[in-house]
Parts: C-alpha cells; sequence; structure tokens
C-alpha cells in the first residue's frame, strides 16, 4: 500500500535519525521550510511532527524549535511464566487463551476464531458509525444507553413472548460488567446465591470477587435437578444465576417442564433469577425462558454481543423490572457514569447490517457440522460427549477411565494446547473426569494428536503406578 506524504516524511526523519544524519539536540527545519524542501502542504510537516512528538522521537520547545530527543531506554517486555498448578483455578482458562501466543491451539477457550467473525460488518458499521453526529462520537450516552439499539433488543425478545417496555432495558458494556452490576446491589457479601454445577468458570469468579456464599445445583440434560433446587430454597439465597438457551460448558437445553417447575418454586421466595443469554444467537429453535414464565418480578435477563458479532466492541444489556433498572442506573453512574453510546451505535449498525443474518446461518451450519466431526474424532480417543447439544460451540465430555482433567490440561499445555478442566466449572469439585471443548476451536487435527499423546502417556503412567 502506497504511503501518504506524512508517513513519508516521518519515514524520512526516522531515517535521518538512523543514520546520524540527526542525532540527539539537532534541531530540525521549520515546518515551512521543510515543506517547500519536500514540496508539500505545511499542514503535512505539522502533522509528522505532532506524530513524531507523540512518539517520543522528537520535542517541540517554545519558541526555539523543533528538536531530536535524546534515545530513551525501551520498556522491557518480560514474558509471563505459565504457572501449571494453577489449572483449576477459575479463570486460569481464561488469563492462559487471552495471554497465548497465536501458534498455541485454544481448544478450552469459550470464543471462536478471529477468522469467523463478521469483519466486514464491523468495518462498515464503524464507517457509518464514524459520520454519526457529533452527539454520539464525543458526549455521554443518556442512562438507559442507546435508545435504537434497545428497541431493536426488544424485537429480539418478541419471538419468546416477553412483553416489556423500552425502560426495562439497560445498555451495559459488557454481560461480565451486568452481573457486576446486580450483585453490587442486590447482594452484600455472606449472601448466598445459587449456581448450576457444573457453571460457567467466571460465574464462580465473580461470586469470589463479591465474598458470596455459593450453593451448587447438579445440572440434567433438562436443566437443575428440581429436588436439590428446592432444597436449598430453605438456606434463602438471593439469586439464582444460571445460562438460558444453551448452557455452559454443558452445551444442553433446559426442558419447559423444568422451566415451569423453577417459576413455580421461585414465586413463592424473594429469590431473583439472573438467566445470562449470551449464548442466544446460536439457537436453531429458541429454548423456554424463566422470563416467560415467572416475569420481571423474579427474573433479570443479560446478554452481549461478543460471541457473534465482536470481543473489541464491548456492548452488553440488562432486562428486568423498571425500579430495579433505576437503581442500576444509579449505581453504575457512581462506579461508571455512562456506557459507551459509541460501542452501543457500532453494534446497532452491525445487527442492522443485512448480512448479518447470514452470517448467524453460516454460523450455526458451521457448528453444527463442526460439532458432529468433534464428537466423532474425540470418540476414536474414548471422549464421549456428556449429551449432544443441539446447537452452540460446546461439546462437554467424560474422559477415558483413568485420566483425570486436571493433568490432562497440565499436560497437554507444555505442548501449547489450552484445553478447559471439568472442576474450572464445578463448584463441589465433582467433574474431574470432564473436559469442555469448543468445537470452533477443534479444527486443526493437532489438537487431536496432542490429546491422544498426552492420554497415552497418562495412561501408560497408571499402569506402571499400579
Amino acid at each position: 500500500m502506497k504511503k501518504t506524504k506524512i508517513e513519508q516524511t516521518i519515514q524520512l526523519i526516522n531515517n535521518q535519525i538512523s543514520n546520524k544524519s540527526l542525532i540527539a539536540g539537532s534541531r530540525l527545519p521549520s515546518v515551512r521550510q521543510l515543506a517547500k524542501q519536500l514540496h508539500c502542504s505545511v499542514s503535512t510537516i505539522v502533522e509528522a511532527y505532532a506524530r513524531l512528538i507523540a512518539e517520543g522521537v522528537l520535542e517541540s520547545r517554545v519558541g526555539s524549535g523543533y528538536y531530536v530527543r535524546g534515545k530513551s531506554e525501551p520498556m522491557p517486555v518480560i514474558e509471563t511464566d505459565i504457572h501449571y498448578q494453577r489449572e483449576i483455578d477459575p479463570l486460569w482458562i481464561s488469563r492462559q487463551s487471552l495471554e497465548a501466543k497465536n501458534e498455541v491451539l485454544k481448544p478450552g477457550c469459550g470464543w471462536l476464531p478471529t477468522s469467523w467473525m463478521p469483519e466486514q460488518t464491523i468495518r462498515k458499521a464503524l464507517k457509518t458509525a464514524a459520520k454519526s453526529e457529533a452527539v454520539m462520537l464525543i458526549d455521554y450516552a443518556t442512562p438507559h444507553g442507546h435508545i435504537e439499539l434497545r428497541k431493536l433488543i426488544a424485537r429480539k425478545k418478541e419471538q419468546y413472548q416477553i412483553k416489556f417496555q423500552l425502560n426495562q432495558i439497560l445498555i451495559t458494556d459488557s454481560a461480565t460488567q451486568s452481573i457486576d452490576l446486580i450483585f453490587r446491589h442486590l447482594l452484600v457479601a455472606g449472601d448466598v446465591i445459587l449456581i448450576d454445577d457444573p457453571c460457567y468458570f467466571n460465574f464462580r469468579a465473580l461470586i469470589k470477587a463479591h465474598h458470596l456464599q455459593a450453593i451448587s445445583i447438579p445440572f440434567t440434560e433438562n436443566g437443575p435437578d428440581l429436588a436439590k433446587f428446592e432444597q436449598a430454597l430453605s438456606l434463602k439465597p438471593k439469586i439464582y444465576l444460571t445460562n438460558s438457551g444453551i448452557h455452559n460448558p454443558t452445551g444442553a437445553t433446559i426442558s419447559l417442564q423444568t422451566v415451569y417447575q423453577i417459576s413455580k418454586l421461585v414465586e413463592q421466595t424473594d429469590l431473583m433469577i439472573i438467566e445470562d443469554e449470551i449464548f442466544a444467537d446460536f439457537e436453531y429453535i429458541p429454548a423456554p425462558r424463566y422470563a416467560s414464565l415467572a416475569g420481571f418480578q423474579h427474573v433479570i435477563q443479560i446478554g452481549s454481543f461478543t460471541k457473534t458479532l465482536s470481543a473489541a466492541v464491548r456492548c452488553g444489556y440488562i432486562i428486568a423490572d423498571p425500579k430495579l433498572i433505576d437503581d442500576l442506573i444509579d449505581l453504575r453512574i457512581a462506579t461508571n457514569f455512562s456506557p459507551s453510546h459509541l460501542n452501543a451505535e457500532i453494534i446497532y449498525q452491525a445487527l442492522m447490517d443485512s448480512s448479518y443474518p447470514r452470517h448467524l446461518d453460516w454460523l450455526k451450519k458451521q457448528l453444527l457440522k463442526l460439532s458432529n466431526e468433534t464428537i466423532q474424532k474425540l470418540k476414536t480417543l474414548g471422549i464421549k460427549p456428556w449429551v449432544i447439544p443441539t446447537a452452540g460451540i460446546f461439546l462437554w465430555c467424560t474422559l477415558p477411565q483413568g485420566v483425570q482433567a486436571a493433568e490432562l490440561s497440565k499436560l497437554c499445555l507444555k505442548h501449547g494446547l489450552i484445553l478447559a478442566p471439568g472442576n474450572s466449572f464445578s463448584q463441589a469439585e465433582q467433574s474431574e473426569q470432564f473436559m469442555r471443548f469448543n468445537v470452533a476451536q477443534c479444527i486443526d487435527k493437532k489438537v487431536f494428536d496432542i490429546l491422544q499423546t498426552a492420554i497415552q502417556q497418562l495412561q501408560n503412567s497408571s499402569i506402571e503406578n499400579s
């Protein structure tokens, strides 16, 4: 790509510094002199000098001109050591996946490959957002957040037959921030909260950060164990935190009967259900929702657009009772003041683009195909799915007899493979024989080669020890 005149000027000055034509303390020509020498505009030189000042290459002295700065010591880049003993820490998988180099394989992470994401749709949305009025680009958002995005969210909820007003939607920066806000407002340290077992490991991390007492409810193929759930209500829990639609990590879908039974139990209590819908756009057929049966007196819905659009443009939402939304707005203003209006506009434009439905359709077909292929490849290694998901990106699998997930994860990490061991998702730590696999990250044959070698090594070691 041809360089602009500004970039050419910057390169010229950097080259002169490199070959010692300009040394520390050297005075550069005035902007007018250099513009005349290079046959370009004064504004070009002004911008080039400004960028070099920002980079620490030049400095401006009032009334004197521009000078080459002395060479500064570069900041050392310190490689983070991998702590293998953290393989069960709920934050371990996310941190290792985020810090890992590009060549590291990540079947344990919770997102799609970059190449699967709608890059051109995001670029188009960025261009459209950049042409917005100044109020969109510069000012704070209104307390509830982007109104057109809230209207779009409300339309998307019509398929679940959930009725609510626009003032019941609060735009946030992410689903994680949404949970954090709700926890801050509704809970204090020591409060009892119910979670699925297994559940999304970041739920456990948030619970720990807020010093809450978590009670785990065994999660079955149809949803939470009803008897255990009813029994746990005697402990006066404040919140039940769960995934609706597609469950993480199991990929299971809750049954209508279970939703009905849980909703009836909750009606007699002060319990609030938080249903996280972050994987809703992967569904082929919408699963039952607690909000459809229990209403927003007992349900808070949260979600985001990270999984299908962009993890870089952070935007989420909360749907709840109007009074609770008002309280959450006050708390958000006190702690974060305002959501990102620009992020919300970019997400809105991307969702409204005609390419987005086609992108979703392609994603769902790819995931279904890869899910079937991954199941077959894992079966050859003695790894079997706990349930066959109807949609989504996850497989929750049992490992071969005698193979512990933590040990397998530790061994595979040394060979550049990040896995998601079962007990990272289990409050009761009863999932040492389970592993979560992201089918979209299992395309590379190396994933299965490394797994096979590691499993054989662990099984041989077990035989020798016995």
